[in-house]
C-alpha cells in the first residue's frame, strides 16, 4: 500500500493541477478552476449576468480566450499563450494583424529590471490588447513584420463565484475568502485556494460552533458581487479571514481588520505569538486583497488577512517566477496549521458568568482538584481554573483570561469545560 500523502503534498498537487489554467475575473478558466475545487469540497456555484449592478460596480462582459501568439516571418511563435497564460494581457480584445515591431512595441509589456521574467498584466475595464514577455526575449527580436493574433471573445455572459458552507452549531458565520482570478501564479493565489480547501475539510470533521462560509471569487469585483448579493444577511458574519500568498517560504504575516481590534485580530495575534513562529502583524490599509471590500465602512466586517510574504513584498510577485517552484508543501501546511489553531480558539472563545461569585468556591469538594492529580501541568491547570472563576463576569472572554494569565488558550478552555460541567460557570 502506498503511504498516505501529507496535507501539504495534497495541497501542492492541487496547486500543480490548477496552475496551467488561464483564469481571469470571468470566463471558462474560473469555471474550470471551480470544477476542480468542487472535486474536493461541494460547491454552490453562482452565475451573475453581465450588466448586473453590484453596489457601485457593474458585472463586466465575460472574457474567454482560445489561443494567442506573436509569430515571426518564418511562422515561428516567439511569444505563445500555449506556453504560459501570462503571455497575454488579461482581457485582451481579439486581434488578427501583421505589423512591424516598431508598432507592436506599444502593445508589449516587460520587466526591464527583471529581464528574464514575464509580467502579469491586465486591462479589465479598458478595451485593449497586448502581450507580456521577458525583456530578454524582446531584446532578441529583429526588426521586421510580425503576425499578431489573439483569439478571444469579450461578450455578454456571467461572473462566476462559488461558496462552500460548513454548518455549525449556530448560524453566526465566519467567512474565509480567497480570489480565483489570477492565471498561472502559484502563490498568488492558488496556494490560498488550496489552503482554504483543506481548511474546509478539516472543519467539517469537527462539528464547529460557528458556521463557516468559504468564498471562492474573482478579486475585487467578485467580493463586491458577493457583498451586494448578501447585503441583507451580512450581519450574520461575525468574523472573517482573507487567505492569500499562502505558500511561499517567508514568515507569516497577519493584516488587521479595519476595526483593528476585532476578535479575529486578537485571535490571530495570540496564536502567532504563542506559537513562537516568526511573524509580523500589520495595520489595516485600504489596499491589498478583498479584506478592503469586507471592511469597507458600510459593512465594517471583522475581517483580517493572513499571508506569508505580503502582496508585492517579494520579487516574484505578479511574474512568471511565482511558479510551482516558488511554493512548497511545507509552507502551505504551516499556513493551514495556523488557520486551524486560530479557528479552534475562535470557535471556543466564550464569555462565562461565575455562578458562585462570592468567595472562591470549594473546588476540592467537587473533585476538581482530584482531576488534576498526576498531571505534569497540574499547577498551571489549577491556576487556569482560578483565573477563569475570577474573570467569569460576563465581560471577559476565555481569550482575555489566557492573555491576562499568561496561560495557553487550550489550558484555559479545558479549565472552563471542567468548571462548566461542575455547574460553577455558565455562558
Amino acid at each position: 500500500m502506498a503511504p498516505m500523502s501529507s496535507a501539504g503534498e495534497e495541497m501542492y498537487a492541487l496547486v500543480e493541477r490548477l496552475y496551467p489554467l488561464c483564469r481571469s475575473i470571468t470566463g471558462d478558466g474560473v469555471r474550470a478552476t471551480l470544477d476542480i475545487v468542487g472535486e474536493h469540497i461541494p460547491l454552490q456555484v453562482h452565475e451573475v449576468p453581465t450588466g448586473t449592478q453590484v453596489l457601485d460596480w457593474t458585472v463586466p462582459q465575460e472574457w474567454n480566450i482560445r489561443d494567442a501568439y506573436i509569430a515571426d516571418a518564418t511562422g515561428r511563435r516567439v511569444v505563445d499563450f500555449a506556453a504560459s497564460s501570462l503571455h497575454v494581457l488579461g482581457y485582451s480584445v481579439p486581434v488578427s494583424a501583421t505589423m512591424p515591431l516598431s508598432e507592436l512595441r506599444g502593445h508589449l509589456h516587460t520587466l526591464p529590471d527583471q529581464p528574464a521574467l514575464v509580467p502579469y498584466r491586465t486591462s479589465y475595464y479598458k478595451p485593449e490588447w497586448g502581450f507580456c514577455l521577458a525583456q530578454e526575449t524582446l531584446d532578441a527580436l529583429p526588426e521586421g513584420d510580425y503576425e499578431v493574433r489573439v483569439d478571444s471573445t469579450l461578450a455578454d455572459g456571467h461572473l462566476t463565484y462559488a461558496e462552500h458552507v460548513v454548518p455549525g452549531q449556530v448560524t453566526d458565520e465566519v467567512i474565509v475568502s480567497c480570489h480565483v482570478c489570477h492565471p498561472s501564479l502559484a502563490n498568488d493565489n492558488l496556494a490560498g485556494v488550496a489552503v482554504a480547501v483543506h481548511l474546509a475539510r478539516a472543519l467539517a470533521e469537527q462539528n464547529p460552533y460557528y458556521t463557516y462560509r468559504f468564498i471562492f471569487a474573482p478579486g475585487t469585483v467578485g467580493a463586491i458581487t458577493w457583498l451586494a448579493r448578501n447585503a441583507e444577511r451580512v450581519d450574520r458574519v461575525k468574523h472573517g479571514l482573507v487567505l492569500a500568498c499562502a505558500g511561499d517560504s517567508g514568515n507569516l504575516t497577519y493584516k488587521r481588520s479595519r476595526r483593528g481590534d476585532a476578535e479575529i485580530d486578537r485571535v490571530l495575534e495570540h496564536v502567532l505569538r504563542s506559537s513562537e513562529r516568526p511573524h509580523q502583524v500589520k495595520e489595516f490599509t485600504p489596499y491589498g486583497y478583498d479584506e478592503r471590500q469586507y471592511c469597507s465602512p458600510g459593512f465594517d466586517l471583522g475581517v483580517g488577512s493572513l499571508s506569508r510574504t505580503p502582496y508585492a513584498g517579494y520579487p516574484e510577485y505578479h511574474t512568471s517566477a511565482d511558479d510551482l517552484d516558488f511554493v512548497s508543501p511545507e509552507a502551505m501546511e504551516d499556513t493551514l496549521a495556523v488557520c486551524r489553531e486560530a479557528f479552534a480558539v475562535l470557535d471556543r472563545n466564550r464569555r462565562y458568568v461565575n455562578l458562585s461569585p462570592y468567595g472562591e468556591p470549594q473546588l476540592g469538594r467537587r473533585g476538581l482538584y482530584d482531576s488534576l492529580g498526576g498531571r505534569s501541568d497540574a499547577k498551571q491547570a489549577q491556576m487556569a481554573m482560578l483565573w477563569v472563576l475570577s474573570l467569569s463576569d460576563g465581560e471577559h472572554s476565555l481569550l482575555d483570561v489566557a492573555e491576562r494569565a499568561g496561560l495557553p488558550f487550550g489550558t484555559v478552555a479545558v479549565a472552563a469545560d471542567a468548571l462548566r460541567d461542575a455547574e460553577l460557570i455558565k455562558v
